[in-house]
């Protein structure tokens, strides 16, 4: 219904512009007033209303060409006073005649021969005489040279070799007698050499194995005492304290790290069969961390010392309880920070920290943090340092959950060249955890080793 009202309402609206326009067209306009015809005034002589005949157009006319076959001819201007130009100036000049140069060389006519000073005397100009002088033929035409070439020696006709004099011990006895006519006299004989004998070698030189006496002979003979051997330096703790590792397979390394705050009741017995090695973190502020430490030790495990450092610890104060802390706890391999406040508080701290151990000789763990710009300065001052990849037990995780953490730390140990580090606690579920997880096909693709191994390999 609503549609045809529509349509309706526009139809109407069609129908009334349309009418309304051809009423417009059919009505007349209304009369009004013609308008009028109002003369211009024309200025005079402006010849507005002149008539202009029709003329025929005139062309410009262009200039006459030159007939077909003829040239224009430049006439010569007159030279200067008025004088004509000499026709024989204009005529090009004859080709050149050649002859003969008066100065060529012609060979002697009474076949003398040159010499270096005629030659001189009658040299032709190079410039002047191009033509090659005649070569003269005979034995005549031999140039003479000074000074003459000497004659060769006079060789032998009989041998090519003259013979050599035979020589003889004797010796002439050029006496007076002689020259007298007396016969001479026998000839004499050289005189023999007397036998070198063993005792006149003796008294001249001393016998091979005979030592060569000194200008004040002595009885007794001293031997210098020989160098002391420089005594070697001494290992550094994270060398010293390590447990014994090896990885003949080359296999990625991986360590297990299991802190040590002096509240867990699991005793050695339970640790000391483990099929892997384990590395021990004991907090320097326990009661009895140093007897943690001897116990750990003395069952072969390695020991790192857990620390610290307070809120607005200065440079000072960090160099004075890690040192502290280096002396009560003397068999350890490394230092690692709490999972407190930690190591990485300030700049000034970090920076003390890597100065220290690089001193002392001791390796650091730290915790990963931002960029970890603390361990990578530690690193370049020299300490065995690296981060942990993993903390698996910090929400009391169950014993499954911490299996699969260890699997993925076993896979991205393959991936790292430095290995990784995973942390857990002092837990019966972490232990358990441990266990059953080195018993599985994924531990035996990584080679569990001590924190030592792995930082000092993370160093090379």
């Amino acid at each position: 219904m609503a549609n045809g009202v529509f349509r309706g309402f526009v139809t109407g609206v069609v129908i009334s512009g349309v009418g309304v326009g051809a009423l417009s067209l059919l009505t007349a306009l209304p009369d009004g007033p013609a308008p009028k015809a109002i003369p211009v005034e024309v200025p005079a002589g402006s010849d507005f209303e002149g008539k202009r005949e029709d003329k025929e157009p005139v062309l410009p006319g262009g200039e006459t060409a030159p007939a077909p076959g003829t040239s224009p001819r430049i006439e010569t201007p007159p030279a200067e006073g008025g004088a004509p130009v000499n026709e024989d100036a204009t005529q090009p000049a004859g080709r050149p005649e050649t002859d003969t140069p008066d100065n060529t060389l012609t060979p002697p006519d009474d076949g003398a021969p040159v010499t270096a000073d005629a030659e001189t005397d009658s040299a032709p100009n190079p410039a002047t005489d191009v033509q090659q002088p005649s070569t003269p033929e005979g034995d005549d035409a031999r140039i003479s040279t000074d000074p003459a070439q000497p004659a060769a020696p006079d060789t032998p006709e009989d041998k090519a070799f003259p013979e050599e004099e035979p020589k003889d011990d004797t010796t002439v006895d050029a006496s007076p007698a002689a020259e007298d006519g007396e016969p001479p006299a026998p000839p004499k004989r050289a005189e023999p050499l007397p036998s070198v004998t063993d005792d006149t070698v003796a008294d001249n030189r001393p016998r091979i194995g005979t030592p060569v006496g000194t200008l004040t002979d002595k009885d007794d003979t001293e031997e210098p005492a020989a160098a002391p051997e420089p005594e070697s330096a001494p290992e550094p703790p994270i060398v010293a304290n390590a447990a014994p590792f090896d990885n003949p397979e080359g296999k990625p390394l991986m360590s297990i790290v299991l802190l040590d705050d002096g509240t867990s009741d699991i005793g050695l017995d339970a640790l000391a069969a483990f099929p892997y090695p384990l590395s021990f973190a004991v907090n320097v502020l326990a009661k009895d961390a140093a007897e943690r430490m001897a116990r750990y030790r003395a069952a072969g495990f390695e020991v790192m010392a857990t620390i610290d450092m307070p809120a607005g610890a200065t440079a000072t104060d960090t160099e004075t309880l890690l040192r502290g802390a280096l002396d009560q706890m003397p068999q350890t391999v490394a230092v690692m920070e709490g999972d407190d406040t930690g190591l990485q508080t300030s700049k000034p701290v970090s920076d003390q920290v890597a100065a220290i151990l690089a001193q002392s000789g001791h390796g650091l763990v730290l915790f990963p943090k931002g960029l970890n710009t603390a361990q990578k300065l530690a690193a370049k001052e020299g300490v065995p340092s690296a981060t942990v990849f993993r903390d698996f037990d910090a929400k009391n995780q169950k014993a499954a959950i911490i299996r699969r953490f260890l699997d993925q730390a076993a896979f991205k140990a393959r991936q790292e060249e430095s290995g990784v580090i995973m942390l857990g606690r002092l837990r019966a579920d972490t232990i358990s955890a441990l266990l059953l997880w080195g018993l599985q096909d994924r531990a035996t693709s990584v080679a569990l080793a001590p924190i030592s191994a792995l930082l000092l390999g993370a160093q090379n």
